[in-house]
């Protein structure tokens, strides 16, 4: 383990457990999940207000699902996401994870700004650039989840679907509007 390493996940430790030397295997994955299902609070915040008023009125591609469909599906990939953030975090015999915590915040940061551009910004174009970056920022979090545990990173490949599925639905709002 490196340096970075240690403080990224010692951080959390000691925010968790103060001074103590192990955080608890329950604790760490609820932690893991509340912080993912905390994130998608975030992009609801930004996102209901928007809902029935701007979106509501811009045109979209036919395959759009209905609205009730997107908080279900996120909040199972935010638990999802959860879950493998857990088994990388736990995971004792994993060489370095701080490539795994990098990508995971940067593209967790990335995954709350795209409903700020969206909705509230009102800009699909803006939103559809970090769209892109996220999708990468994504399969690339996968792929290095999955150097620490092939599960962890087979749990993000929803989340890359789901993504993609967003990313073709923004980019037919810029078009058809």
């Amino acid at each position: 383990m490196t340096i970075a390493t240690i403080i990224v996940w010692r951080t959390i430790d000691i925010i968790i457990m103060g001074n103590k030397s192990r955080v608890s295997v329950s604790l760490k994955l609820a932690v893991s999940i509340i912080f993912c299902q905390a994130i998608g609070g975030i992009g609801a915040f930004f996102t209901i207000p928007a809902i029935d008023t701007w979106y509501k009125f811009l045109k979209k591609p036919m395959f759009t699902p209905p609205d009730w469909v997107f908080m279900p599906v996120w909040i199972f990939l935010f638990l999802l996401m959860g879950v493998a953030m857990f088994i990388v975090w736990a995971k004792p015999t994993a060489e370095d994870k701080t490539p795994a915590a990098v990508t995971f915040v940067i593209q967790a940061g990335l995954n709350s700004i795209w409903p700020i551009l969206f909705f509230s910004f009102h800009s699909p174009l803006a939103a559809l650039i970090e769209i892109m970056a996220l999708w990468i920022m994504v399969i690339f979090n996968a792929f290095v989840f999955w150097k620490v545990s092939k599960t962890a990173g087979y749990l993000l490949i929803p989340y890359v679907v789901w993504i993609t599925f967003a990313g073709i639905i923004n980019a037919y709002v810029l078009v058809l509007n």
